[in-house]
């Protein structure tokens, strides 16, 4: 027999079915896997805004897009608006896609400085496809146009989904509340999970997606919290469900207040909101009235505080143990990234499964990338707060003025010297995405790179004219995002 051939995941939720859909896929019947959760422990549930790379996650488990999306509510999403952020007043989007066409030599932003310069461009975003398509309320799948576009989605829906896809494919769920964890004498291993009720679950490899418990990676193995709060000081949020007031936009809506950011998700039988703040400067009773009094539609179901601590587990594999999900790791919504890292971190498990024997240099490369890649989002998300012109509250006042890694300070002074962003080995975000952020709130670009001088100024305009064409013919067939999720997805609206 081989050994590690019994997987037991360790929580619901997200996370949780996630893991076991994505392992139940891979190894088939080859694998045991076993998932305990308990009814009685709640889940966060309030990842319901995605990126463009969940439709990769969907697609490797041979999901129907139009059948997951009418089960779990779905809207699509072409990218996030960011308002106040900047400065009280200013509104930009971070789109998914390419904005304008680049050339290998250099990005569009150098074509569009210089055009600027001559009087002869709009703003930026105004070569977004997706920006346009976003703000005409539009919407609609066509590979050919790069339009690109990621979901938002009820998250317990998904859980529920992914759930009867797991034990359609054998994997076994056991309800039960966990007491006791049991280690190996002679190596620190997990050997078993001992249930309230006296049943004891046995495994080989055990997945921690257990939330911000960290059952096993923490409590257990003690692994080590590597705190990153000094420079994402939000530690609290609260939730809360309204009804839709209209049709549901595409895109999601973050916006800046004194304390802290709300988010606007909508979907098709409701709106989820959501304040993400700083407990040092203001109270969860008037972040509440905070929440409470900006909101659009009739509130559905009670406001819900969220408690966490941005930051990442030491070690995100730990013996034969790994952490999947708010056990791993924390940064907040901002971007949508929470369940990017659930995607990622099961995907590099699969690839990264041992044979036999667990072998320690394999444990190793695995949280060297998983390292790298919450490291660089944080610095993307630390970017938000840090580059802005805010100065009414203590706590703009805190974020414009802290220190900030140098893996960031190196990207920001990079692009006010040269315009350009370069992407280090795999981060998750694009040139472009740094470069939209930075020119949104605030950073003013030096010069273009010369080769756009290669171009005649006849020649520059004609690129700027073509590509604003180009989008005006598809933007003319596009139908509304509510026309398009109608024919396409459209959901039964629960009672």
């Amino acid at each position: 027999m081989k050994k590690n051939n019994h997987i037991v995941i360790v929580g619901g939720g997200s996370a949780g079915w996630m893991a076991a859909a994505a392992l139940s896929n891979a190894f088939g019947a080859t694998k045991q896997i076993t998932l305990i959760e308990s009814d009685a422990i709640g889940t966060v549930g309030v990842g319901e805004a995605t990126i463009p790379a969940v439709k990769s996650f969907n697609k490797l488990l041979g999901i129907d897009e139009a059948e997951f999306l009418k089960t779990t509510q779905g809207t699509f999403k072409l990218g996030i608006q960011f308002e106040n952020w900047g400065a009280q007043g200013d509104i930009y989007m971070h789109p998914f896609g390419l904005v304008g066409k680049d050339s290998w030599m250099a990005n569009f932003q150098h074509f569009w400085l210089k055009a600027k310069r001559m009087g002869i461009a709009k703003s930026y975003f105004e070569y977004s496809l997706n920006i346009r398509t976003a703000k005409a309320n539009k919407c609609m799948i066509d590979p050919n146009s790069g339009l690109d576009y990621a979901y938002h989605f009820d998250a317990g829906l998904y859980a529920a989904y992914l759930r009867k896809y797991s034990e359609a494919r054998g994997v076994k769920r056991i309800e039960g509340l966990i007491d006791s964890v049991q280690t190996r004498i002679d190596n620190g291993f997990i050997e078993s999970v001992k249930l309230q009720a006296g049943d004891v679950i046995a495994g080989d490899i055990f997945v921690d997606c257990s939330g911000f418990r960290a059952l096993l990676i923490e409590h257990t193995l003690h692994t080590g919290f590597e705190d990153w709060s000094h420079w994402l000081p939000c530690d609290r949020a609260i939730a809360v469900q309204t009804e839709s007031v209209g049709e549901p936009f595409p895109y999601t809506r973050s916006i800046a207040h004194a304390i802290g950011w709300q988010w606007r998700i909508p979907l098709q039988h409701r709106v989820g909101n959501g304040l993400v703040y700083c407990s040092r400067y203001i109270s969860d009773d008037n972040a509440k009235k905070l929440l409470l009094e900006n909101l659009d539609g009739v509130v559905r179901t009670e406001p819900r505080l969220i408690k966490f601590r941005t930051g990442r587990a030491i070690k995100q594999w730990n013996k034969n143990c790994i952490a999947i999900g708010l056990s791993s790791g924390f940064l907040e919504p901002l971007e949508s990234t929470s369940l990017h890292l659930i995607q990622t971190g099961i995907v590099r498990l699969i690839r990264m499964f041992p044979g036999d024997e667990i072998n320690q240099s394999e444990i190793d490369e695995y949280n060297r990338q998983s390292r790298y890649e919450y490291e660089r989002i944080r610095d993307f998300i630390i970017l938000h707060y840090h580059v802005t012109q805010r100065s009414d509250s203590a706590f703009w006042n805190y974020c414009r003025t802290m220190s900030i890694p140098e893996t960031l300070a190196r990207k920001i002074e990079v692009y006010k010297n040269t315009t350009s962003v370069f992407k280090e080995q795999d981060e998750l975000f694009h040139e472009g995405s740094w470069q939209q952020v930075m020119l949104g709130q605030g950073i003013t670009p030096t010069d273009y790179h010369p080769v756009v001088d290669k171009l005649s100024d006849d020649e520059l305009a004609k690129l700027m004219n073509s590509i604003e064409s180009e989008h005006n013919q598809y933007l003319a067939r596009f139908p509304s995002h509510q026309q398009f999720i109608d024919h396409y997805c459209k959901a039964v609206v629960p009672d």
